[in-house]
């Protein structure tokens, strides 16, 4: 978004939103014989799907385990009160977490899902002790270990 305003998305965008999906490294020349453009409008409609907001950024996907963060959990928060003070408190405090890797704000019980990735078990245990439990205004922490991801970061069905 622009300036309150909606991006009018028409079909070559979401070509070139699925192709930046399916592969962000594609060079500009491919990505334009990929969705049928020469280079210049294609780079073009690309500059403005950033400006728009539609494109937040570029990144490499990790595999967790891969890079030594083989232990996953979701944690669901339920706060103490739900004043903009405790809100925004909490949030600041858990997105200062870098093993927080999600954090989701929810209608009704609970209030918060966490989704926090580490090490192991010991290491999970200290960053709850440590970190978790320390969150500004929090009632009840509920955790639910994860035995395996199904799907994950999957692309925008475009």
């Amino acid at each position: 978004m622009i300036c309150g305003k909606i991006h009018a998305v028409d079909a070559i965008d979401r070509q070139i939103l699925a192709e930046l999906q399916r592969d962000g490294r594609q060079s500009l020349t491919d990505l334009a014989a990929r969705v049928r453009l020469t280079v210049s409008p294609c780079h073009r409609r690309l500059r403005d799907l950033e400006r728009a907001g539609i494109i937040s950024g570029y990144r490499a996907v990790i595999d967790p385990p891969a890079a030594g963060f083989g232990f996953q959990t979701l944690v669901f928060v339920t706060m103490r009160e739900a004043t903009r003070d405790a809100i925004a408190a909490f949030e600041t405090g858990a997105a200062a977490i870098p093993h927080v890797i999600d954090a989701q704000r929810l209608f009704g019980e609970p209030d918060y899902l966490l989704r926090v990735v580490a090490a192991d078990l010991d290491h999970f245990q200290r960053i709850y002790d440590e970190q978790l439990s320390a969150l500004p205004g929090v009632q009840r922490l509920n955790t639910t270990l994860v035995m395996r991801t199904i799907v994950d970061d999957r692309p925008l069905p475009l």
